[in-house]
């Protein structure tokens, strides 16, 4: 499917060849899984597809359907609730040597799995303000609230995140001769 807009072509397919990667990236962040990371994708493409003269007509065909991505997410995560189930969330075995260069691989689970502890409003106002950098007015029309809530939660989100990451231990800064001395 292609449409005349401005002068350049765009393409649903080239579309989904350049940014369904970070499309997914979002539905990941939200889930935690990547199965259902990429169902969402699947869902939120066929969605965007089956309107996609209106979603390219858009100033952002790219924010359109990460907003359906996100909907989606909520409506989900709201059924799981219903259920009193909850998406799976892989969990990390021990923690790694400080020194290892695969701990950051180890960090970003820990962060992931401390996302997935938040409310999904929550999570999905720190995803969209830390991943795709959205200023608090572009996130409160996205999701259909204020900014002062958009606020709120974020504050509350990163309080909830610092509180359930594990510090990394400071390493002790050796003392100096001069300094024993004083």
């Amino acid at each position: 499917m292609r449409l005349r807009r401005s002068g350049h072509d765009i393409d649903f397919v080239d579309f989904v060849e350049r940014r369904s990667a970070a499309i997914f990236r979002t539905a990941y962040v939200l889930t935690g899984d990547a199965h259902t990371a990429e169902d969402l994708l699947q869902e939120a493409l066929e969605k965007a597809c089956r309107h996609w003269r209106r979603v390219c007509r858009t100033d952002a065909p790219e924010a359109y359907v990460r907003r359906i991505v996100v909907n989606l997410a909520n409506d989900r995560w709201r059924r799981l609730s219903r259920a009193g189930r909850h998406w799976p969330v892989s969990v990390a075995e021990g923690h790694a040597d400080p020194s290892d260069a695969y701990r950051s691989v180890e960090l970003r689970d820990e962060l992931v799995q401390a996302l997935h502890a938040l409310p999904m409003g929550m999570r999905t106002v720190v995803v969209l303000h830390y991943l795709h950098d959205l200023a608090d007015q572009e996130i409160a029309q996205m999701l259909g609230i204020s900014a002062g809530a958009v606020r709120s939660q974020l504050a509350r989100g990163l309080a909830k995140l610092r509180s359930a990451l594990p510090r990394e231990e400071e390493t002790p800064v050796p003392v100096t001769s001069c300094e024993r001395a004083r």
